[in-house]
């Protein structure tokens, strides 16, 4: 059979592409993803999570050791600061409220019109000052009318009195019988008696004119008026005049617990006197000082606190009536304390401790007991000499024998107290420590350290691996980095 082709029959074959290695693997995969849907996306899911704990584990800074054990591969920027010896305050601090001395509302004791108002308000006044007055014309007249009648019995008093002469005279005579004589000297005392109770009633309407003037009680600020001229006011009336309160002196009002009262109370008992200061909402601003005048004799049941009372010159009128404040009692000065600033001190699951600066820029994790904080300095009862150079800044980037540095430093690095003078101790407790942690850590020393050939290297190789170290292990090492029983992170064998 003959087939007859045209030349442009004859067309080029397009190759035939066939999947490489990696594209059979990828389309294994996805034919096996078809075939089993539910175990695919538990796979997929997996790949997912160690891919981005992958990519976490290269963006994050590793945890590197130097071949001495240094944590990182350079030193860590640090503030450092030293211990000084000083005196140090024991203070307490409460919360206060400020309270006058005396407020004195003034109120009429008579009734009537208010006729005048003498003061400003917000002015201040002096005990005695006239504040306001009442009309006085009806007091007058009360008092001009009782004075009448005191005059005319005083008149009937003086005739009686002439009268009863008359008849002792007569009766020593035997002129008149003596019962006219006992009935004029009865008559006389009668008289007396009228007399007395009119020159009573004189007084009680001479206080009642006076009261007239209403005065001040105490010395200090009048506030707003609260009764304008024109209105008619009774004695003894519930809103007053004016309120008028004692400014200086002024003082304060403050609790402390119960468990703090026999400090202070020993101290007054001694008859010294206990500085106050207080301060604002803030705690940043000082108002002013003074000294504690009161202390209560209860305990407050509900609370559990004692009530006192400071006592401010407030010439300058620093503090008002009732403004809260922040008090701090001074109850004792100790002399020659070993202090620090109080971002030194690090807190943890052994206590507290200090980061010591050693002269070859590296640090030494030191175990102290700490005391009372005065302000921005913590008192340090041992582990630390006058002298010693702690880090005050940076410490939680820091481990024991890491090495640091100091910008701006001035002077020399002293070298960490107890070092020569104690040697042969620091010697015995190191030999002790190292006992100690060689026991805690023989099961961990066969599994990661068995190539080890001394008791250095033994150290060594713990500290590198301390991340993979039983509990027991890691808290011996850490008893021994506090002893001191390391000059730098990786062993207490010298370089």
């Amino acid at each position: 059979m003959n087939i007859d082709r045209t030349p442009g029959d004859f067309r080029r074959a397009e190759p035939v592409s066939r999947p490489g290695p990696v594209g059979r693997v990828w389309g294994g995969i996805k034919r096996w993803s078809g075939d089993n849907p539910r175990l695919s996306r538990v796979v997929w899911f997996t790949v997912g999570l160690l891919l981005l704990a992958l990519l976490i584990w290269a963006i994050y800074p590793a945890k590197n050791s130097g071949r001495d054990g240094r944590i990182g591969q350079g030193a860590q920027p640090v503030g450092v600061a030293r211990a000084v010896s000083g005196d140090i305050n024991v203070t307490i601090n409460a919360l206060g409220t400020v309270t006058p001395l005396a407020t004195a509302t003034v109120r009429p004791q008579v009734g009537g019109m208010l006729v005048k108002i003498n003061f400003t308000e917000g002015q201040m006044v002096k005990a005695g000052d006239v504040l306001a007055q009442i009309d006085p014309r009806p007091y007058q007249a009360a008092l001009d009318q009782v004075r009448g009648q005191l005059a005319r019995d005083a008149a009937t008093l003086a005739n009686a009195k002439v009268d009863l002469a008359r008849y002792q005279a007569l009766q020593a005579q035997n002129a008149i019988a003596a019962q006219q004589v006992s009935a004029q000297a009865a008559l006389v005392k009668s008289t007396e008696g009228i007399v007395i109770s009119d020159q009573a009633n004189v007084q009680t309407a001479r206080i009642n004119l006076g009261y007239t003037n209403i005065v001040s009680p105490v010395a200090g600020r009048a506030g707003i008026h609260l009764v304008d001229i024109g209105n008619i006011v009774s004695a003894g009336q519930s809103n007053g005049i004016v309120v008028v309160t004692q400014l200086d002196p002024m003082s304060v009002l403050f609790t402390i617990p119960e468990d703090n009262i026999r400090t202070v109370l020993a101290q007054v008992n001694s008859g010294a006197v206990l500085p106050v200061d207080v301060y604002d909402r803030s705690q940043t601003n000082k108002i002013t000082s003074g000294v504690l005048s009161a202390v209560d004799t209860v305990v407050d049941p509900a609370t559990g606190s004692v009530k006192l009372r400071a006592l401010f010159d407030n010439k300058d009128s620093k503090l008002f009536p009732s403004q809260f404040v922040n008090v701090r009692l001074l109850v004792n000065t100790l002399p020659g304390q070993v202090t620090v600033p109080v971002p030194a001190v690090q807190r943890g699951a052994d206590g507290a401790y200090v980061f010591l600066a050693r002269p070859d820029k590296t640090v030494t994790q030191r175990a102290v007991t700490i005391g009372i904080q005065d302000g921005n300095k913590m008192q340090i009862l041992s582990g630390l000499k006058a002298g010693d150079t702690v880090v005050v800044d940076g410490a939680d980037r820091l481990r024991d024998g890491a090495d640091i540095e100091i910008p701006n430093l001035t002077g020399k690095i002293a070298a960490p107290s107890g070092g020569a003078g104690d040697e042969a101790a620091r010697a015995a407790r190191r030999a002790q420590m190292q006992e100690a942690m060689t026991k805690a850590c023989s099961a961990d020393i066969k599994k990661v350290c068995a190539e080890a050939t001394n008791a250095r290297e033994t150290r060594m190789c713990l500290f590198r691996n301390r991340d993979d170290l039983g509990a027991d292990c890691q808290k011996a090492m850490s008893q021994m980095r506090q002893a001191g029983g390391r000059r730098r992170g990786g062993g207490g064998g010298g370089q």
